[in-house]
């Protein structure tokens, strides 16, 4: 049953780590990434390791593509007044 779970858990990781990097668009690569740091998530906690787990939830799921969009919206603002003249 453990390895079942686990084999589950390795799929659905190299499912979402490959869309990640078969998106092209950054914000729906954000989302994506997002996905893949809950799967992470459980992925660590079928392994036992709850509390990488739960490091993960936060920083993998939460903080990075929520930098990640912050950074492309900058990014696109800067582009469009660049392009305006001003």
């Amino acid at each position: 049953m453990d390895e079942a779970v686990i084999a589950v858990a390795l799929v659905l990781v190299a499912a979402s780590a490959t869309a990640a990097v078969a998106t092209r668009d950054p914000v729906r690569q954000a989302l994506v990434l997002s996905v893949l740091g809950v799967v992470l998530a459980v992925l660590f906690t079928v392994l036992q390791a709850p509390d990488v787990g739960l490091s993960q939830l936060a920083v993998g799921s939460a903080l990075t593509p929520l930098l990640l969009l912050l950074t492309v919206r900058k990014v696109r603002r800067r582009g469009r007044r660049e392009g305006s003249g001003k």
